[in-house]
């Protein structure tokens, strides 16, 4: 990777460039058009748009004099499968603890855990039990 290079993440954590790829998702525009729609300037966009365009983000053809970018289904395929990745962890964490029997109100909960007690003890009387 040069210096120059940026994952897509990296280039999605910039609040500029990430109102540019939202708006690309309505579809492909123009350099102008996107500089209508954000508070920066037409250059401004154009160095966001690079950023983005080197992250695999976005694609760029020529129509005449202007250039379209659009979203580049590639990149956006990849930043996706990468936060799938934590979703189907999240969602498989979530099914196992489903699947545990809940504890009753008769069973505390493990050594390990703060109890009800615990929590709404005056910070006072845990110094008292302590000493």
């Amino acid at each position: 990777m040069t210096a120059y290079q940026v994952s897509a993440i990296e280039a999605l954590a910039d609040p500029s460039r990430r109102a540019i790829f939202e708006l690309l998702g309505d579809g492909p525009q123009s350099v102008v058009d996107l500089a209508a729609a954000v508070p920066i300037s037409r250059p401004a966009v154009s160095q966001h748009l690079k950023v983005l365009k080197e992250a695999g983000l976005v694609s760029v053809r020529s129509a005449g004099t202007r250039r379209i970018y659009g979203l580049d289904p590639a990149g956006v395929a990849s930043v996706r499968e990468y936060f799938e990745r934590f979703w189907t962890s999240a969602l498989a964490a979530y099914a196992q603890l489903a699947a545990e029997p809940a504890w009753s109100s008769e069973e505390p909960p493990t050594s390990g855990t703060t109890s009800i007690s615990q929590l709404t003890t005056a910070p006072n009387e845990k110094s008292k039990e302590n000493q």
